[in-house]
């Protein structure tokens, strides 16, 4: 990297002081971001830019398609076609000769390039930004900056991985700027920097390969800065490996930043797809990747992708979805289970993910959350999961997580999944950015590996067979138990029973329909609670407070589910009455005391609940019919360590202690005054 990438950098980023005043401190990205892209377009296009003037201005009164030819004009200086071009007789030197019209000359200017370069424009908004920066007499300052020596983008002097490492400065800079907003599509580089390393290592593709063709990808590609990450690691392997990077975005500046970086490294723009939501319009629906790497917005909802997400969910394994849906306020999961199907079939692939806490172990048995940890857990895809610490993002504090997934483990992992409880390992940065307040060097990273490559357990590595994480969900039903009476506490339940309340409701409009139904619906109702109130002794057999019940209530023609509920209202659980059967006089389960054991997948069902249930309650059984299978990842549980409290002797020393030092404190006050 040539020696003055740190000024040129330095420059460009102090060019946002010309906005000050016309624009908000976090809208200078708006500008200068664009700005930087054009400036290099223009650079790289300069040697060949009189040969696609010559042949637009032959050729554009024949041909009606003119890309082609366009096309094949724009060439670099070893004379290799590039992917863009520009027929416009303008270019950042002819532009400041005219400041007068400069603004409709940059119209023109952007008009003039190829489609591709168009779409990213668009994307910017820099039509927009043109027109403000006119208004607030900018434009011309700005170009004029942007066409000095220091500004020189030109291929001769700065190289496409070069240029594009200065405008990846500039996307931290200006997203460390922002804070709150810069973890929406840019990850730190120290996270991004493991989670690279995490997904190169000795069992994935080896690197050294003269004939490797690897294809990588991020579905939720942000800037870019995940892809290149990876591109980079590679090359220094490997110079000759074919390196193919694909991406997609749903946000449009940050779709355009990400695109026009790929241009400017050299790589094919095409591959990065978007201004739109992966989840619910998968851009490359038949494409298969070696390596997959992503931060996917975690704690978003996936609400405007629900009605897609859903339709393809009904198609099963055949779309993408079909291990399950997780909850609508969340849809990490959704991108899990994307990424898995974007696997090779005969291949091996690998993914990084970062995730918060909730995918670990959100959701019951039988919920979505549930099924797709089960489906990725016994297809035996998850091959470890590292424990970040906390305050390593900008714009959250929260712990997060890197899954690590795989199709093919080594034979040492198979049927295993590694925990790696990387939590201290960080040091603290100097001055915060946001909720950044921690980082990891490069001792930490390579900490984290060599913890990850051990696969021994210790204090900070949990080794688990796979079935260590599932577990069955168990029904346990105690049988129903009630005593009846009827007393005025009980009777007052009675209103709260629906087809009670209703007798003394009126649907009528007319008013005085109304008073009339309701008032009679009111003696009916009076008239209930009077006969039941000829029942003076308590019972604690069902069948026999039936029998009494029915025969009372007779008169009222009530149906079977009414006096049922009437029945209900004047009950109570009680341990010593007669069981409530059923006609083949087994017993009813009571649903207020039913509840359910989460029993290890590795143990038997009966034993535990032998062992666990009936000492305690020895009526108890099992509805086998409701058993549902879930998985659960409880990070935190498997590395947590019991921390005595302190003695109330120690606690009294310290408060006497901090007492004193105030006194004394306040006496000194006291004494200055």
């Amino acid at each position: 990297m040539s020696n003055n990438f740190q000024e040129k950098v330095t420059f460009i980023w102090d060019l946002a002081d010309l906005l000050r005043g016309a624009y908000k401190r976090n809208e200078y990205q708006k500008v200068i971001l664009p700005f930087t892209v054009l400036k290099r377009f223009d650079s790289v296009l300069e040697h060949s830019k009189k040969d696609v003037l010559e042949t637009y201005n032959n050729y554009k009164d024949t041909i009606d398609n003119l890309e082609p030819i366009l096309s094949g004009a724009a060439v670099d200086k070893e004379g290799n076609e590039l992917e863009f071009y520009n027929y416009s007789k303008y270019d950042f030197k002819t532009l400041i000769e005219d400041p007068e019209h400069i603004e409709e000359n940059l119209m023109h200017y952007l008009d003039s390039f190829s489609p591709n370069i168009q779409d990213i424009f668009e994307n910017f908004y820099i039509k927009n930004h043109i027109s403000r920066l006119s208004k607030a007499n900018l434009l011309f300052l700005l170009i004029k900056k942007f066409s000095e020596s220091k500004v020189d983008l030109h291929p001769d002097k700065v190289s496409n991985h070069e240029m594009g490492t200065i405008f990846e400065e500039l996307i931290r800079k200006f997203s460390e700027q922002s804070n709150e907003e810069a973890g929406e599509h840019f990850t730190p580089r120290d996270v991004v920097k493991l989670m690279t390393r995490l997904i190169f290592v000795e069992n994935g593709v080896h690197l050294n390969d003269p004939n490797l063709i690897i294809k990588i990808y991020d579905p939720a590609c942000g800037t870019g800065g995940m892809l290149t990450s990876c591109e980079n690691f590679v090359r220094e392997f490997n110079t000759s490996a074919d390196v193919v990077l694909y991406g997609q975005e749903i946000n449009q500046e940050i779709y355009a930043i990400c695109k026009a970086d790929m241009l400017i490294r050299g790589e094919n723009s095409d591959n990065i797809k978007g201004p739109s939501s992966t989840l619910s319009d998968d851009q490359l629906p038949t494409d298969r990747f070696d390596f997959m790497i992503s931060n996917p917005p975690y704690g978003r909802k996936w609400e405007q992708d629900k009605e897609a997400v859903m339709k393809e969910s009904e198609q099963g394994f055949e779309g993408r979805f079909g291990a399950g849906l997780p909850r609508i306020n969340d849809g990490q999961l959704l991108f899990l289970e994307h990424m898995l199907s974007k696997m090779k079939d005969d291949e091996r692939s690998r993914i990084a993910v970062i995730t918060n806490g909730s995918p670990l172990f959100t959701g019951d048995a039988g919920s979505g959350e549930s099924n797709i940890r089960k489906w990725i857990i016994e297809n035996d895809y998850l091959e470890a999961i590292i424990g970040l610490p906390g305050q390593l993002f900008y714009n959250t504090g929260i712990r997060t997580y890197v899954w690590v997934l795989t199709n093919e483990k080594p034979e040492e992992r198979t049927g295993k999944i590694q925990l790696v409880d990387a939590s201290t390992k960080y040091i603290k940065m100097r001055k915060s950015l946001g909720n950044k307040r921690n980082q990891l060097s490069d001792n930490d990273i390579k900490d984290i590996l060599d913890l990850y490559s051990k696969f021994d357990e210790n204090d900070v590595i949990k080794v688990f067979d796979s079935e260590d994480f599932g577990y069955t969900k168990v029904t346990v039903e105690r049988p129903l138990q009630l005593n009846f009476e009827v007393n005025e506490e009980r009777l007052e339940n009675l209103y709260a029973v629906n087809a009670f309340g209703k007798l003394a409701s009126s649907k009528s409009k007319d008013p005085e329909t109304k008073l009339k139904e309701e008032t009679e619906g009111k003696k009916q109702q009076e008239k209930i609670i009077n006969a039941l109130q000829t029942i003076d002794k308590p019972y604690q057999n069902w069948d026999e407070f039936d029998r009494r019940i029915k025969k009372i209530l007779k008169p009222f023609k009530l149906s079977p589910a009414f006096i049922k509920n009437i029945i209900m209202a004047l009950s109570e659980h009680d341990d010593t009455a007669d069981y409530v059967t059923d006609n083949k006089s087994n017993m009813k389960p009571d649903g207020k005391l039913r509840d359910t054991e989460k029993i290890p997948l590795k143990e038997d069902v009966d034993e535990y609940f032998q062992r666990e249930v009936l000492p305690y309650y020895p009526d108890a059984w099992m509805d086998r019919k409701k058993d549902k299978i879930g998985y659960e990842i409880n990070f935190t549980q498997y590395f947590y360590n019991y921390q005595p409290p302190r003695s109330l002797e120690e606690i009294e020393r310290d408060i006497k202690k901090v007492t004193a030092e105030i006194q004394e404190l306040i006496t000194e006050d006291l004494d200055e005054t």
